[in-house]
């Protein structure tokens, strides 16, 4: 069973993770002076196969390539680093999902999860604490919360999001971590301010719970004339008048990022009972399983318009567990795989 390099835990050989996190280590690596094909070959990893999006590679290999970076680069604090950029390459989902959320309560529902984004790394959960909110770093293996590099790169990621999201500055009151404190800690000050401890359970941030009603920044983000609802000019065909139809697909879209869109949470959402919502849908010939995939259909067409969303990001937005259901489902529909469907 594979290991990481210098540490005495076992992986999981099933564990894997996406060409992206991979890439995105290379890339602060070669900018601070390590020679990228040499970083390859020592993690065993074939720079041909991290062209495709969604190749998936040994978690092993991800956790000794962030190894070797930071030993080539001679800078332990490559975790923060790699985590600006994992920040700024995200900025185009987070841009979508503030087209569904009101606030950074809503946003904090609708976590994106790590495991569907990134591979079998782990997730981020967020938790009330007294008069603070904790957004908690759960790796899938403990052991690997006890190596800096991980730790650095998620949090880092999420203080940079968490910041860029709202009108109101959302700082980070407080941080842990779950390793050993390094002798030189200035670069986490400057990332995560001085109220710092170390040797806990979880890594995490913690800000205050007032941010939660804070709303998030709107960007006419899809082009369409009416920008309080960015989604309706995909329904242009629909009767104006039914606002039972319309509200229900701006539902569905709010709801998908959650894989929350079931027929129990929308008839709630519009204050009618279950009964009630399949009764009016079947007045109009259809049902609620015929609207939840015309919406994902034609809200993936305009998805895929945008080449800066990957397409595990686009199933992620669409409510899909992983690439491959949203791609079998897609094909369905439009009778070509959302690749294919993009190079056209």
């Amino acid at each position: 069973m594979p290991t990481v390099p210098n540490s005495r835990f076992l992986i999981d050989p099933n564990w894997t993770v996406f060409a992206a996190p991979v890439q995105t280590i290379l890339q602060v690596a070669e900018q601070l002076g390590a020679n990228r094909q040499q970083l390859l070959s020592d993690a065993g990893l074939d720079a041909s196969e991290l062209k495709i999006p969604d190749r998936r590679f040994p978690i092993s290999s991800y956790f000794r390539l962030f190894q070797l970076a930071a030993s080539a680069a001679d800078d332990p604090d490559i975790g923060l680093k790699v985590g600006r950029v994992t920040a700024l390459k995200g900025l185009n989902l987070q841009l979508y999902m503030a087209t569904v959320c009101q606030s950074f309560r809503d946003y904090l529902n609708l976590l994106p999860n790590l495991l569907e984004l990134r591979g079998d790394i782990g997730k981020v959960t967020a938790h009330r604490d007294a008069d603070l909110v904790e957004l908690r770093w759960e790796p899938l293996l403990v052991e690997t919360g006890r190596k800096r590099f991980i730790s650095d790169e998620i949090l880092g990621a999420a203080a940079n999001i968490i910041n860029s999201l709202c009108a109101m500055p959302v700082p980070v009151v407080k941080a842990q971590f779950s390793y050993a404190q390094p002798q030189d800690v200035s670069a986490l000050e400057d990332t995560f301010g001085r109220n710092l401890t170390f040797g806990k359970q979880y890594s995490s941030l913690f800000f205050k719970s007032v941010a939660l009603d804070f709303p998030l920044l709107k960007q006419d983000y899809h082009g369409g004339p009416d920008q309080g609802h960015p989604f309706r000019d995909f329904f242009a065909g629909d009767d104006p008048a039914d606002q039972l139809l319309a509200s229900l697909k701006q539902s569905i879209i709010q709801y998908l990022p959650e894989g929350g869109a079931t027929i129990d949470k929308l008839a709630s959402k519009l204050n009618i009972s279950r009964r009630t919502l399949q009764r009016r849908l079947s007045d109009r010939d259809t049902n609620f399983l015929n609207v939840l995939q015309e919406v994902r259909s034609k809200v993936a067409l305009r998805y895929l318009g945008d080449g800066r969303l990957g397409i595990t990001e686009i199933a992620f937005l669409l409510g899909y567990a992983d690439q491959g259901s949203f791609s079998s489902a897609f094909k369905s529909w439009h009778g070509v795989s959302p690749r294919d469907y993009r190079r056209k």
